[in-house]
């Protein structure tokens, strides 16, 4: 007889290991620079309990790293009872860069904002694009700013340097 458990059990077990990802001298390396980590700046701008991530498993297009979210944490929330969505980049892995796994995470939560109407803010904290993907990564930035003027004026667009 099969085991129908199998799943779950893959499941529970990608959930924590996502979890303690950002734990321990993960978040010490962003507070020993004066800075918090990404999802404490998602904890921060959102109101409690109302974030959602999307995409939060899907891994670097060069699988050489076994870590989930491709330095890039998307998803959507409240802030005073309104909707908005957001990502985040974490500096903490490859220095924030963006590849195209990336992108296409930032570029799925643009696209949302668009077609919702809904605000979208953007927490920034890269160290440009991952050369190691060459025109791949740039072509994530093309996508990026091509969303970017589409949602001119049609949904509120923030975006924060940090």
């Amino acid at each position: 007889m099969q085991d129908n458990r199998l799943p779950y059990r893959k499941f529970y077990a990608r959930k924590e290991k996502l979890e303690n990802q950002y734990s321990g001298d993960y978040n010490q390396k962003q507070h020993s620079k004066g800075k918090l980590t990404a999802r404490e700046r998602i904890d921060l701008l959102l109101d409690e309990g109302s974030f959602h991530e999307i995409d939060a498993y899907v891994k670097s297009q060069d699988n050489n790293h076994d870590f989930f979210g491709d330095g890039v944490i998307c998803g959507y929330g409240t802030i005073n009872g309104r909707k908005v969505l957001l990502y985040v980049q974490d500096f903490n892995f490859l220095g924030g860069s963006l590849g195209a796994v990336h992108a296409r995470k930032i570029q799925k939560v643009q696209d949302i904002a668009l077609k919702m109407g809904y605000p979208i803010i953007g927490l920034i904290d890269s160290g440009g694009a991952r050369i190691q993907e060459g025109v791949a990564s740039l072509a994530g930035y093309a996508g990026i700013f091509k969303r970017n003027v589409q949602s001119s004026g049609v949904i509120p667009q923030i975006s924060v340097i940090l």
